[in-house]
């Protein structure tokens, strides 16, 4: 299945969407919240290891609902140089995938994110999906995955 081609927000104000990524591969990380724990893990792991992915011809985007403010922010407190997108339109990409779901805890219920990665390869096929992702070493498992693509 191609990845649909919804734009999303960037923390600059303009607009992103996985066809500006054409002709390269590209690994979209959802994640539920800017300066959280595993949020603000997941993101400086992707950071860390962005050379990588560069080297192995793949872009990364992280996606959340958070506003292009809160992006900023989270970018400049934890230096971060993955870039990130505002999906916070309703019929969004994380709507349209189902990763923007309704989500139980402590007996409420609520929508939220569900931590999810997919790798997209150059054609605009999605090549893997993770779902429910524990962020320890996800990084590294997404690159090795896009290394073999």
């Amino acid at each position: 299945m191609k990845i649909p081609d919804i734009a999303m927000g960037t923390p600059e104000g303009g607009e992103v969407k996985p066809s500006d990524f054409a002709g390269q591969k590209l690994v979209l990380f959802f994640y539920p919240k800017d300066n959280t724990p595993g949020c603000t893990t997941e993101a400086k792991d992707f950071t860390a290891m962005k050379a990588d992915f560069d080297a192995a011809g793949t872009a990364i985007l992280g996606i959340s609902k958070d506003s292009a403010k809160k992006h900023q922010n989270f970018i400049a407190k934890h230096d971060l140089t993955v870039a990130l997108a505002t999906d916070a339109e309703e019929g969004g990409l994380s709507d349209t995938l189902g990763i923007w779901t309704e989500k139980q805890m402590y007996g409420k219920t609520y929508m939220g994110m569900v931590r999810t990665t997919i790798l997209v390869g150059a054609d605009g096929v999605i090549a893997q999906v993770w779902n429910k992702v524990k962020v320890k070493g996800h990084a590294e498992e997404v690159l090795a995955a896009a290394q073999a693509l």
